[in-house]
């Protein structure tokens, strides 16, 4: 299980690359409940990099703060493709900035229905190239408690965003 040294260590990572880049970023976090903008603000000097970071824990703020559909959460789910795809759009669009990530499951120890058990969490990262928008989702199932499903999906995320192609610091 990654330690917060680990975390940490990526978040600095993000940011180099963020400023390298003269990006910003926006989170948009159910299950993780602000854990990433949590460590990727622990590192100084963060605010040059980090807009701001959207806690939609229930239906109705990811449907007021992020513009994910009723539709989209009846047909599918809070802990979906679908909806973290919404999730990550939605947070670009209100934030205005370049790069967004977002994450849905379900951490436990209760919750888990069939085809989503337990440890089941959604991700999906939005980055604006020129007028385009790229998405991409992906899903991951951590096994173990609360804590170490938490943990694991704030570890991936940051991974996922370290993973979208931003120049390395020279």
């Amino acid at each position: 299980m990654p330690d917060d040294a680990h975390l940490y260590e990526l978040a600095t990572r993000i940011g180099r690359r963020l400023l390298v880049a003269k990006r910003r970023i926006v989170t948009a976090e159910s299950c993780t409940g602000g854990w990433i903008a949590k460590v990727l603000t622990d590192v100084p000097g963060s605010s040059q990099w980090v807009e701001c970071g959207y806690v939609t824990y229930s239906n109705a703020a990811k449907m007021r703060d992020l513009g994910v559909s009723r539709a989209t959460l009846d047909a599918h789910g809070a802990v979906s493709e679908a909806t973290v795809l919404e999730m990550a759009r939605g947070a670009l669009r209100v934030s205005g900035v370049d790069i967004a990530v977002a994450v849905s499951g379900i951490a436990g120890p209760d919750g888990g229905v069939a085809g989503k058990p337990v440890g089941t969490v959604w991700f999906a990262t939005a980055f604006r190239r020129g007028e385009d928008v790229v998405v991409d989702a992906r899903r991951q199932l951590f096994e173990r408690d609360r804590e170490t499903v938490r943990r694991r999906s704030v570890e991936y995320a940051m991974e996922l965003i370290l993973q979208l192609g931003l120049p390395h610091p020279g």
